[in-house]
């Protein structure tokens, strides 16, 4: 079977690598100035150009069977133009929702999904209105684009309001449509990887908990210490969004637990840095289940009997003594290492809770002195 991705980023790199055994080939559709580097060596990389849409892009791309996205900020139109050739998982219209944190958010209440309460501006006068509503702290941040806290904006108090109302005036272009959240007074920031097939069938990871830094994740370990019946509320929410949309491959699901209660964040339709640690856990990690998903297998186990921790490498490497550790599993994304940027991670198993939860941290303040 033939895949293309859509993207060519280290989570390109992973999911071909695991399609690679299962007998898949792979292509990758890269932006013009898009680094390459991690998918090198692993299928055909065609750079698009404006000329290359439907049966044009699909030729170019090897005539895939299916077509499938490594990041959710991809031009839908384009997705569609594919559609009438080969499958596409998932929807574009998924995708386009999740593209935009407030259609997004409106989108999960109105399916009776709680999020932090949210107000929608497109003028300073509206983000002025939003955070006298919301009081603060909320969080400002840009409806598209953005990620690993880019476009993001902490306000605790009206200080900072009239700095970032200062900063947004300065700038040239047009106000970017924000949204301003209200802040949720959380225990811990949670996740759930799940994926399904286009036959219905759904499958489900354990919570796992995570830990960032300025909005970057520095480290994931699940199962998280949750209550069976918080699992199965986690479980419920993502069922409901993936039988709403009938998608088609995996989810992550951003969530902050408020006791034995759920708060979504965000969402990100295709696999997640916060479900690496899948790699080390499962005879299925989410790369594999994503795959088994858009090619119409049958679901692998989610299932795990170990504690697993991971840790990103963001703008170092890891030691000799790090790697050499029996238990700990290293992945580089083939990208040349730079302030902040992620260039792999270390995943770790141990049948014991204290000892990895340990050996998570120790790694975490060498690399970090944190």
């Amino acid at each position: 079977m033939q895949i293309a991705i859509i993207g060519s980023g280290q989570l390109a790199r992973m999911l071909a690598l695991a399609g690679w055994p299962q007998g898949f080939s792979f292509s990758f559709l890269a932006e013009p100035h898009e680094n390459t580097q991690s998918v090198d060596g692993l299928g055909q990389v065609v750079i698009r150009t404006n000329n290359l849409t439907g049966i044009q892009l699909f030729q170019a791309l090897g005539e895939p069977d299916v077509v499938t996205v490594e990041r959710e900020h991809v031009d839908t139109v384009l997705l569609n133009t594919l559609k009438p050739f080969c499958a596409v998982y998932p929807d574009p219209n998924a995708i386009e929702v999740c593209q935009h944190r407030g259609r997004e958010k409106q989108f999960l209440n109105n399916l009776g999904i709680h999020t932090a309460p949210f107000r929608l501006a497109t003028t300073l006068e509206q983000i002025s209105s939003a955070a006298a509503t919301l009081s603060f702290p909320v969080f400002v941040k840009t409806c598209e684009e953005g990620y690993d806290g880019l476009g993001q904006w902490v306000i605790r108090n009206n200080l900072d309001l009239n700095n970032l109302l200062d900063y947004l005036l300065r700038q040239n272009a047009n106000l970017p449509e924000l949204v301003i959240e209200g802040a949720v007074n959380f225990d811990r920031e949670l996740s759930l990887i799940a994926v399904r097939n286009s036959k219905g069938e759904c499958a489900f990871y354990t919570l796992t908990e995570n830990l960032h830094k300025d909005g970057i994740l520095l480290s994931s370990i699940a199962p998280a210490k949750v209550s069976e019946a918080l699992q199965d509320k986690a479980e419920a929410i993502a069922d409901k969004l993936l039988n709403a949309w009938r998608y088609v491959g995996v989810i992550a699901i951003e969530l902050f637990q408020v006791g034995e209660n759920l708060v979504v964040n965000e969402l990100a339709p295709r696999v997640h840095n916060s479900g690496h640690w899948t790699q080390a856990a499962s005879i299925s990690s989410q790369f594999s289940n994503h795959l088994r998903a858009i090619s119409g297998l049958g679901l692998g186990t989610t299932k795990t009997t170990d504690i697993v921790g991971m840790v990103n490498l963001l703008g170092t490497k890891a030691s000799k003594d790090i790697v050499s550790m029996d238990n700990v599993q290293l992945h580089l994304y083939n990208k040349a290492i730079r302030p902040g940027r992620k260039v792999g991670h270390l995943n770790l198993i141990d049948s014991n809770r204290a000892v990895l939860e340990s050996q998570v941290n120790t790694i975490r303040e060498q690399l970090y002195q944190a």
